[in-house]
């Protein structure tokens, strides 16, 4: 599973991803970030058949609040954050989608958000999420006992 973490860590909650890959990191598991841009996206997950993005993102729901989503279910596109990417990771999923290049299966963990003004720290709240996102996907990394391939 190639695990790419997406975000800005100048924007509050919106370092979420990055936080989350420094976490996973330190538990041994290979993350990579990245912006979020959809093109950057989609050049990083070619030739992968198994993806996990993981992003800030606004639903209204509580800050901390953790959702997924799968290739079958579509991406809210109003409610990801696409303002802080321009086109983001719905925009990504659907391009690559029409021209081929999706990944056999793609996952995306969004951590609900609650500030993303410039210079603010992450949200308590997203901290905690973050944690407990970091040791399931630890935990799904030693389940399936294969290291980090492309393909």
């Amino acid at each position: 599973m190639r695990i790419i973490c997406c975000g800005n860590p100048e924007r509050g909650d919106d370092g979420a991803g990055l936080l989350l890959a420094r976490r996973l990191h330190d538990l041994g598991i290979e993350a990579e970030v990245c912006t979020g841009e959809a093109l950057e996206l989609i050049e990083m997950w070619s030739g992968d058949s198994d993806v996990m993005v993981v992003d800030a993102v606004i639903t209204g729901a509580p800050a901390g609040t953790v959702h997924l989503w799968n290739t079958l279910q579509a991406l809210p596109y109003s409610h990801v954050l696409t303002s802080c990417h321009g086109f983001g990771i719905a925009e990504a999923i659907e391009l690559a989608r029409v021209i081929g290049n999706l990944p056999g299966r793609i996952r995306v963990c969004g951590i609900e958000g609650r500030q993303f003004d410039r210079g603010v720290r992450i949200s308590p709240e997203v901290e905690r999420a973050v944690e407990n996102v970091a040791k399931e996907i630890s935990a799904e990394a030693r389940l399936s006992r294969q290291p980090y391939s492309r393909g």
